[in-house]
């Protein structure tokens, strides 16, 4: 097999288990208080998600030591394709979080813009982008991590569907592996893209 494959593969399985660790360890969170939101929050995830991602990421940088990590950093520039950077003792995780609704019907999602992330790709060799997909649930003003509700996976992996529309690759959070070799992933999304000039 392909050593970069099996780099990517060993890492998603060290980037589950520390998610499913976090989330053992942050089951929760509550929004506000009660005399703001006397009634709860509406469901509705676009709403949060950004909320979220900063509980998680900033969880992340907070139990680095518990998770076994030398140091996490999410000060990064909007433009950026990951959210977060995790130190492991001989690499580093460039890693995008996204949240989804356990208990909705899962639809496919907007995962990148197709051009940006074909760039990145193509021009650092060593470069690979992890997703972690954590399910919410909410409950009254609290939002909820349920245990066993959390995907990770690989751009390189996906089933490749680009939306004319808008020029990003869309996918279900959870969804079968394509394992293929960067390469492939690089001619897949040539091949799919409107916005891809070679």
């Amino acid at each position: 097999m392909d050593s970069q494959i099996e780099l990517v593969l060993k890492n998603l399985l060290i980037l589950e288990k520390l998610s499913l660790e976090l989330v053992s360890q942050i089951p929760s969170f509550e929004v506000a208080s009660e005399k703001s939101l006397p009634y709860g929050l509406k469901p509705h995830t676009r709403s949060v998600s950004w909320l979220v991602e900063q509980v998680l990421v900033q969880s992340f940088r907070r139990n680095a030591q518990s998770l076994g990590l030398k140091g996490v950093s999410y000060d990064l520039p909007d433009t950026a394709l990951h959210d977060l950077e995790i130190q492991l003792p001989n690499q580093n995780l460039l890693v995008n979080i996204k949240t989804h609704q356990v208990e909705n019907k899962q639809n496919k999602n907007d995962i990148s813009a197709v051009e940006k992330l074909y760039k990145a790709y193509l021009e650092d060799k060593n470069y690979n982008l992890y997703y972690v997909a954590f399910g919410i649930k909410f409950s009254g003003r609290s939002i909820l991590f349920p245990e066993n509700a959390v995907h990770c996976f690989s751009p390189q992996f996906l089933p490749i569907y680009v939306n004319p529309r808008n020029d990003k690759i869309q996918a279900f959070y959870h969804h079968e592996p394509i394992v293929r070799t960067r390469n492939e992933f690089l001619k897949e999304m040539s091949e799919k893209s409107t916005s891809i000039s070679l």
